[in-house]
């Protein structure tokens, strides 16, 4: 909820309690959640919960999940280590400073987005209506699932809670609602490891003690614009006049903020679209200049690339490049394939092309490799038999075989074995 100091003390009579919850629909102490079609599902801590599955012993210290490198920013912290004030995308040296006696883990590569990948089944077994927004959380519309499962919205939160820490052995929070954004609000004062539910003829009992900042949509800026109006709680942008609304942070904004202040949201979840790229990136702890190194990193970047399209049956047509200089100066360069590839040789082989085109010399902070112009491997247009890019794609598609087995070091190009993994 960024910002939002100061929450109603009475908020907690819509969350549903511990006892409720286990006894389920039409116990007593059960929410009216009659109309609430919209959830939204908030895994708690995600990354530092998934590594303390196997470090018990840790669950009651600060433990941060962050690289070792001069620029890494915190990844997750758990809630120990939030009170000391840590939090996600804060750099690590600022976290030290604010929690040195925390335990610092290193990030788990992969970990996550199988974890991840299975609690987004667990949704999808429910509705249809999944919308993730990130790793760890995602809106489902479950007006559909209700006859099905023989239960209601809130129902489904509980299902969803007891699967999730069942299944995965981390828990989540769950705010039900009858609107998008009045359920992520809710997921977020349900945490951690709760849920809130938000009857439809409470919605407004709900906003209107929330600060300006609980709106969606309302950054730094914008909150400091409707506080110099005056405006502290969302009831105070409910009841000011919209034309004063709009002359003070513009037309467009003016009606979305009014129309959430007064519980109107009439988005829908839009289940997750069909992949149009995918990419791969790095930030070097030390700006890096020399040319046959950058040339080796995309190289392992493109090997990643590849890997990840043939394992969701894809092929793109364009490849691309982006370059991050020391002065944060960011280009992006790109070219169009006779056809489409899923092969980490030739995708290397036109990025590094598109490097020696850009033609600059100076120090390098990010380097990173993406394809576009995705389509499915079937029915993509087959390599050309004048080359010898099929046997490169045996070859790699062999690799996959030797890694899924015997893990991702077994199988790498020569001249990636001394270079740095991350």
């Amino acid at each position: 909820m960024g910002r939002n100091a100061g929450l109603p003390a009475d908020f907690a009579r819509f969350k549903v309690t511990a006892e409720a919850e286990a006894a389920g629909p039409g116990a007593e102490g059960w929410p009216e959640d009659e109309g609430c079609a919209f959830l939204h599902v908030d895994m708690d801590a995600f990354f530092a919960a998934v590594e303390l599955r196997t470090r018990p012993e840790l669950v009651h210290r600060p433990v941060v999940i962050a690289g070792a490198g001069p620029r890494s920013v915190v990844l997750s912290a758990n809630y120990p280590a939030r009170k000391f004030g840590v939090r996600s995308a804060m750099p690590v040296g600022a976290a030290k400073r604010l929690c040195p006696h925390a335990v610092y883990l290193p990030p788990t590569r992969g970990l996550y987005s199988e974890v991840s990948a299975g609690v987004m089944a667990i949704f999808a077994e429910l509705t249809p209506l999944v919308e993730p927004l990130s790793l760890d959380e995602a809106f489902l519309d479950v007006s559909g699932a209700l006859r099905r499962l023989g239960t209601t919205p809130a129902g489904i939160g509980a299902i969803i809670r007891r699967r999730v820490e069942k299944e995965h052995g981390i828990t989540c929070s769950v705010g039900v609602a009858g609107a998008k954004f009045i359920a992520k609000l809710a997921s977020g004062m349900a945490k951690p490891d709760g849920m809130i539910v938000v009857p439809v003829a409470q919605a407004l009992d709900f906003l209107h003690p929330l600060p300006v900042s609980a709106l969606w949509g309302v950054g730094k800026r914008t909150e400091e614009q409707l506080r110099r109006l005056g405006l502290a709680t969302i009831a105070d942008v409910a009841n000011v006049p919209p034309a004063r609304l709009r002359r003070t942070v513009g037309n467009a904004v003016g009606d979305h903020l009014y129309a959430l202040a007064h519980g109107h949201d009439n988005r829908a979840v839009v289940p997750e679209s069909a992949e149009k790229s995918l990419g791969a990136e790095v930030t070097f702890d030390v700006d890096e200049f020399d040319r046959a190194k950058l040339a080796r990193e995309l190289l392992r970047l493109s090997e990643r690339v590849a890997a990840s399209l043939r394992g969701r049956g894809l092929r793109g047509r364009t490849v691309s490049i982006k370059v991050r200089f020391a002065d944060f100066k960011t280009v992006t360069r790109a070219r169009t394939l006779v056809s489409a590839t899923d092969v980490a040789h030739a995708i290397h082989a036109t990025a590094v092309t598109l490097l020696t085109e850009l033609g600059h010399g100076g120090a390098v902070r990010l380097i990173g490799v993406r394809v576009e112009g995705l389509e499915d491997a079937d029915s993509a247009e087959q390599l050309t038999f004048d080359t010898d890019a099929p046997r490169w794609r045996d070859a790699e598609v062999a690799a996959d075989v030797a890694r899924s087995k015997f893990g991702s070091a077994a199988v790498r190009p020569a001249s990636l074995l001394s270079s740095h993994e991350e």
